[in-house]
């Protein structure tokens, strides 16, 4: 499976959008089987904001690093749509104030640390807060991971993830 598994993402979700695959980059994702068989997981990741026009111009910075096209408004959200998946932002539909996940963090797939850097850089001028450590290489369980992590302006936890070569 290469340097991580791959999930279908299924042309009902989003029919008028192009369909490809997630790529998780879990460190024992590439070595996992599932024992049951190859279903579907994942047709998107969404986000709250409580501003959708601020949201759409700092995504659309952060995201333009990783060669991703700037977002469809539709409504009262915002959708990033590549061969590889789909990240959204959107409004509550409930009404209720949008609020960040204690304990979740979104990863995004970079080429290279420059790219890591780059997104990093992107992302504090579009008023995005980095955190933990500054962006650099860590030992994780399946290797050299080159990472960067920011909050971007609603608070969710974000970060941009090269593998390392071994």
């Amino acid at each position: 499976m290469g340097k991580g598994a791959l999930a279908p993402c299924p042309p009902y979700a989003f029919p008028d959008a192009m369909v490809g695959t997630l790529r998780f980059a879990h460190p024992a994702a590439s070595d996992f089987k599932s024992a049951e068989g190859n279903g579907h997981m994942f047709s998107h990741v969404m986000i709250g904001t409580n501003d959708l026009d601020k949201a759409k111009t700092f995504y659309d910075n952060l995201l333009s690093t990783l060669e991703v096209r700037p977002a469809r408004v539709d409504g009262h959200r915002i959708f990033y749509i590549t061969k590889t998946g789909v990240f959204s932002v959107s409004k509550p539909i409930n009404g209720e104030p949008a609020t960040c996940a204690n304990g979740g963090t979104i990863g995004f797939a970079a080429n290279s640390p420059e790219q890591v850097d780059a997104w990093h850089a992107a992302g504090i001028a579009a008023g995005g807060k980095s955190i933990e450590d500054p962006p650099g290489v860590r030992q994780g369980p399946g290797g050299k991971l080159y990472l960067a992590y920011l909050r971007d302006l609603d608070g969710n936890k974000i970060c941009a993830m090269h593998r390392m070569p071994a």
